[in-house]
């Protein structure tokens, strides 16, 4: 179909309808002259199909009508309408099955060009982006990585494609394998493993998507340090901890037992934007950045609250 493509391209548009028109006539004259011996109406059908992929589909149905009279005017049978109603039928009928043929084609085409176009900026902007960032075919095997994400990773043979993602961030091939939902988007704090054996804490953003039938994952991977220094913070203390409000008290409370966002808003009847700013004001006041270490400072400094 490849080739087939290229008549129908809209360049050829006004060569392809004048050649229609030159094969119509020339089919048309030679019926007339053969007309005692054989017909030739079926021959028709190829000017039919040639104009079909520029014409609206009122004109194909006219051009189809317009053939089958010339077909039965030069027929050597006596006239018959009810052979002329199934002519007309034939050859507008295969018009505009060819015609939808094409225009079928060309949303693929023009769908495929766009898929494409987006493929190529959404990689330029990942292999330019500073943050490291990888995708995960459906065997947990990286197929995109950009330089920081090798930077970061330091794999031993300097390229991460091809590598098991579990030989570097393990929860993120348990999360590509048991997740079934169409998508999935999340963030969460893991140890990583790197090429030249080091370990590292990372914060990872993912989103697990489905090309096909087949689960793939993308993820976004930010090196944190392992422990953040508790009271590196200008906050105010008062009997050697942080004064808390009811509110930060009760959220803390929750959040230690492990409970989520929803979670917490639901057993304190309240929205989870009202939560959210809980957890905001505590990571300000401890000076931590992630919800494990955040529980860790709720441990050590308000065991006597929780």
């Amino acid at each position: 179909m490849p080739e087939l493509d290229r008549i129908w391209d809209e360049k050829n548009r006004t060569r392809v309808l004048g050649s229609s028109a030159g094969i119509l006539l020339a089919i048309a004259v030679l019926d007339w002259l053969t007309r005692p011996f054989i017909s030739l109406g079926f021959l028709y059908l190829f000017p039919i199909m040639l104009a079909a992929g520029f014409l609206p589909r009122s004109a194909v149905a006219a051009l189809g009508a317009a053939c089958a009279v010339l077909a039965e005017a030069f027929s050597s049978l006596e006239p018959s309408f009810v052979r002329l109603l199934f002519e007309t039928l034939a050859l507008a009928g295969c018009g505009l099955f060819v015609a939808e043929l094409i225009r079928v084609r060309r949303i693929v085409l023009a769908v495929q060009a766009a898929a494409t176009k987006a493929e190529e900026r959404l990689r330029a902007l990942v292999e330019t982006s500073p943050a490291a960032i990888v995708t995960v075919d459906d065997r947990g095997l990286i197929e995109m990585a950009n330089r920081a994400a090798v930077d970061l990773l330091a794999p031993r043979a300097g390229n991460l494609l091809g590598d098991p993602v579990a030989a570097f961030l393990p929860e993120l091939h348990h999360a590509l394998r048991w997740e079934e939902a169409p998508q999935f988007r999340t963030t969460m704090q893991c140890r990583g493993h790197k090429g030249n054996g080091e370990n590292f804490l990372a914060d990872v953003w993912f989103s697990t998507y489905k090309e096909g039938s087949a689960p793939k994952l993308a993820a976004i991977i930010a090196e944190i340090a392992d422990e953040v220094p508790i009271g590196s913070h200008d906050a105010v203390r008062e009997n050697g901890s942080l004064s808390l409000q009811t509110r930060e008290a009760e959220v803390l409370r929750l959040l230690v037992q492990g409970l989520a966002n929803k979670e917490i808003a639901a057993r304190l009847a309240v929205s989870e934007s009202t939560v959210k700013n809980a957890l905001q004001q505590l990571f300000t006041k401890t000076g931590v950045r992630t919800r494990s270490q955040l529980v860790r400072v709720a441990l050590e400094e308000y065991r006597n609250i929780l």
